[in-house]
């Protein structure tokens, strides 16, 4: 039997920019192994499985090598194979997840804005390995779900060099580093030890955290993000409480089939 794929780059308006998804709509779940199997064939940073779920869906994201608790990228992908491609008709796009309730909400022209769970970070103390990790020393360490270093420019930013040998050994799920940004409010990378990922190139979840810090810090709430890794993405952002919305353009890059015995 075979099932649809689509592949999107996400947080760009162009092909190659962005982060690709993979983006599987189902109409029942396959087992978890199997999903595991095909997100590590597909060999992206994520690929996204859904299945309808009453008026709205029910949404997963694994890695190459496991299941993850929330995803940025992979449901603002999701949303746009749903509205673009698969004939969905409503704004507002409902999904279930592991990590709750998150809406995605078609606005002007082709952004999708994404709510989801504010993640604030609170100050760590970080182990050896995580500074010794890197060229460049940060201000100050931080952690939510991953750790968050903090420097004073956009340029330290862009001249971090990771030295996995060295991060590998960091119990963390990821690794981000951020400062204020030149031409926007603040910009970021994300660095994931121990994957096949290794640099992720937009990461919407990182912004869970990433929004309500810098809101704080800049004393604003509505903020322009970018991530600068070698593709890039652009991201509006908002903090609104316990919650935070995440927006940004998306383009279809590739749809097929995959067969699984």
């Amino acid at each position: 039997m075979p099932y649809h794929l689509y592949q999107v780059d996400a947080f760009t308006n162009t092909i190659f920019g962005g982060n690709p998804a993979a983006v599987c709509p189902l109409q029942e779940w396959l087992p978890t192994e199997k999903m595991q199997q095909l997100a590590n064939e597909n060999n992206l940073s994520e690929t996204a499985f859904f299945v309808q779920e009453g008026d709205g869906f029910y949404i997963r994201w694994f890695t190459p090598e496991f299941e993850i608790d929330l995803a940025g990228h992979p449901t603002l992908a999701t949303a746009h194979v749903l509205f673009n491609c698969l004939g969905y008709e409503k704004d507002t796009i409902r999904f279930n997840s592991n990590s709750g309730i998150l809406e995605v909400v078609k606005k002007e022209g082709n952004i999708l804005e994404m709510n989801f769970p504010s993640r604030m970070p609170l100050e760590a103390v970080p182990p050896p390995e995580l500074l010794a990790g890197f060229n460049i020393q940060p201000k100050a360490v931080y952690k939510s779900r991953d750790y968050v270093l903090v420097y004073n420019t956009q340029a330290e930013i862009a001249n971090l060099i990771p030295n996995f040998s060295i991060l590998n050994q960091v119990e963390t799920m990821g690794i981000i580093v951020t400062a204020p940004g030149d031409e926007c409010d603040f910009v970021s990378r994300f660095f994931v030890p121990n994957s096949v990922i290794g640099e992720d190139p937009v990461t919407g979840s990182a912004h869970a955290t990433l929004i309500p810090f810098w809101a704080k810090e800049l004393n604003k709430n509505t903020l322009v993000a970018r991530q600068i890794s070698k593709r890039g993405g652009l991201l509006f952002c908002e903090a609104k409480g316990d919650r935070v919305t995440i927006a940004g353009e998306s383009v279809l890059y590739m749809k097929g089939e995959y067969r699984v015995n």
